[in-house]
């Protein structure tokens, strides 16, 4: 249970998120750093920050992990799920990076005979590499993700026709141009431009009827029209129809590639789930570094035991200010028999940001962060966390300063168990 709404934006973890999902890659790991939720399970709670901290050490220690180039998978894999639709050549071309950056890591947890990282190992567990997926791209992509020119032999016919028929308009569009050219019609150093899809020679305006054909546009100034010529018009048109059939049996390849992936999704669907766990988990051990955060022991009790522990946000905003020796750090110990801390002390003296910082920091660990503390710092789980700061003054309820903490104190009393 956590009091009261507003208690992210109280103790300033909105911020944290908004700043952590800078670290991600793509859209899918900044969704998952929006639903990170507060857990009060022990297990729960050391698994994720385990995984954290394990890719910290692996920055630190500079381990090359292949995490590779995150491909946003989501929306293709929906697509070719519906019987009767297709993925395009760079949704196969995502699709084979992602295969690529799988089988690495699965390779590089393999090699880890020492098991340095467990509960990542743990979370790629249930992806799977496919071969057969990969070998099926393979015959019709090229390696820059394009579909091959014999992917198969009726596209192979088709390229060729077209390369054949490219040849012999080009050939008399040179002949066309060099004539204009002589002609006086174009400028010497005129060359061949292409307008609405069509190749055209670029004339002067008061020579265009010299060349019979269809203009397709004229320059800003109106002084120059471009003008495809009446005798390749037609093979023009028969290069257009053959670019259709291409497109067609392109269609025909993926809509085949993906009917022959449809029942490979769910296990697919796995890859993109742990990618955009992977990338969270990336962003906040890249966070972590920023702030000089660490993995605290855990104990599955309520109970209080830091050192140096500073409030994030400060000591990025001091930093930033260049007043980052001024943060100072704070030593809390609290337990059963020490179950209440009274701070007293003059205005702007810290007593508000220190009450702010024990909100965030236990919060930020139980939603799976690691936390600015020093080494032998314990962390407790606590079921709820109940804040009553800054001023609640609330016209439309007719609240004043002091009603308003009555209230939350109402509410405390009542949800509080031993």
């Amino acid at each position: 249970m956590i009091y009261p709404v507003n208690f992210e934006d109280k103790t300033g973890f909105t911020r944290i998120r908004e700043i952590v999902k800078t670290y991600c890659q793509y859209e899918p790991g900044r969704k998952v750093i929006d639903e990170l939720a507060f857990a009060n399970d022990p297990d729960v709670i050391e698994y994720r920050i385990s995984m954290v901290e394990e890719y910290r050490q692996m920055i630190i220690s500079g381990t090359d992990f292949p995490s590779g180039q995150f491909i946003d998978l989501s929306y293709s894999l929906s697509k070719a799920a519906i019987e009767g639709n297709w993925i395009e050549e760079e949704e196969v071309a995502g699709l084979r990076r992602s295969l690529d950056s799988v089988r690495s890591i699965i390779s590089f947890f393999r090699k880890d005979e020492e098991n340095r990282f467990p509960s990542l190992k743990v979370l790629a567990k249930d992806i799977k590499y496919f071969p057969v997926v990969t070998d099926r791209i393979n015959k019709i992509l090229n390696k820059n993700g394009r579909i091959k020119d014999n992917a198969t032999s009726a596209l192979q016919h088709i390229k060729q026709e077209i390369a054949a028929l490219q040849s012999r308009i080009s050939v008399k569009l040179q002949r066309l141009l060099k004539n204009a050219r002589t002609h006086g019609w174009a400028d010497t150093d005129t060359s061949l431009a292409v307008r609405n899809g069509r190749t055209v020679i670029p004339v002067s305006a008061t020579h265009k009827r010299k060349i019979s054909g269809y203009v397709h546009d004229e320059s800003s100034t109106g002084k120059t029209v471009y003008i495809e010529p009446a005798e390749i018009v037609e093979a023009n048109n028969e290069l257009r129809e053959l670019e259709n059939e291409e497109r067609r049996e392109i269609i025909r390849i993926l809509v085949e590639f993906t009917s022959f992936i449809r029942p490979y999704i769910p296990e697919l669907n796995l890859i993109h789930v742990f990618f955009a766990n992977l990338d969270s988990i990336t962003a906040r051990a890249r966070f972590a570094m920023k702030i000089r955060a660490i993995k605290p022991e855990l104990k599955a009790l309520p109970y209080i035991k830091w050192r140096d522990a500073v409030h994030p946000l400060l000591l990025l905003s001091f930093r930033e200010a260049g007043k980052e020796s001024e943060v100072v750090p704070l030593d809390i110990h609290l337990d059963k028999n020490n179950r209440i801390l009274l701070i007293s002390g003059p205005n702007a003296g810290g007593k508000s940001v220190c009450l702010q910082t024990a909100g965030l920091l236990q919060y930020m660990l139980q939603c799976g962060f690691l936390v600015p503390v020093a080494e032998g710092s314990e962390f407790g789980i606590f079921d709820r966390l109940f804040i009553d700061i800054g001023d609640e003054q609330s016209i439309e309820s007719d609240l004043s300063t002091y009603s308003s903490h009555l209230i939350n104190m109402k509410f405390f009393l009542k949800n509080s168990d031993d």
